[in-house]
């Protein structure tokens, strides 16, 4: 998928408009502080490395981060509908936590995350049209943009530190200990996290929609084909190898032989 650059810059101006919308008092100055100094890194930035991900793209970034929103929005109608008690957070913690859930993504301040991909073959065969910034130290997402809000003086509640923290649910067995209490005092205190990763999971799909449904339909570009090894026929011992190695990364290296 690509966005036109008309796209890439609505798609800022809608970013832009919801921190002034949303967010109140200094937090408000001090967010567009720090997006304005990171704009052209962030406006072009993809939401991931690989193209089975979501939004692998430039402009990927700010456009899956607005589709949160918006699905952050429209999840807090329907819990409060259903009779969740939304008196636990305020909309403004909702759409801070969802604007900022990935920051991490970015890198630090001197190195971006993702980087274009150098190796021909692992663009090729693999769909990784960019690759993890190696000057960059690792960090978990949420942890590093927890970080970056923290040294940039932008202060957060403990509702939207939580809620950044386990945006991608059980999916990350780091967020076991906030999600898999069985006590009701272990338990969250607001339903904000279960909507911020309900909001995340729904982006993520729709986005996987736009991308690929037409594809199958057509039968064109079938990712495996993509992600699938290259295994030599005239070479049983080399197949017969690929074939007992579990490891995706050691795969690649022994196919390049």
């Amino acid at each position: 998928m690509k966005l036109s650059a008309e796209q890439i810059q609505s798609n800022w101006e809608e970013f832009h408009s919801n921190i002034i919308k949303y967010i109140k008092g200094d937090r408000q100055t001090q967010l567009l502080v720090f997006y304005t100094k990171f704009q052209e890194r962030l406006i072009l930035m993809p939401a991931a490395h690989k193209k089975e991900y979501h939004n692998a793209f430039p402009g990927g970034y700010i456009d899956h981060v607005n589709r949160v929103v918006r699905c952050a929005l429209k999840q807090y109608n329907l819990w409060k509908d259903e009779g969740a008690d939304i008196s636990t957070f305020t909309i403004e913690e909702l759409v801070f936590s969802a604007i900022n859930h990935d920051l991490g993504k970015m890198g630090d301040e001197d190195h971006e995350s993702y980087i274009p991909q150098t190796d021909k073959w692992r663009k090729d065969k693999l769909g990784e049209d960019y690759m993890f910034n190696k000057k960059l130290a690792f960090s978990a997402v949420p942890d590093r943009g927890l970080f970056l809000l923290q040294d940039n003086n932008i202060k957060y509640t403990f509702n939207e530190m939580v809620a950044i923290q386990t945006h991608d649910g059980l999916y990350d067995s780091a967020n076991d200990k906030y999600l898999k209490g069985w006590m009701p005092e272990q338990k969250p205190r607001t339903s904000l996290p279960f909507i911020l990763h309900q909001a995340d999971m729904m982006a993520a799909r729709i986005e996987f929609e736009i991308e690929w449904l037409p594809k199958f339909k057509n039968g064109v570009d079938k990712p495996k084909n993509n992600y699938t090894l290259n295994t030599n026929k005239k070479s049983p011992i080399k197949n017969k190898a690929l074939g007992t190695i579990k490891s995706e990364g050691l795969k690649n290296i022994f196919d390049k032989l």
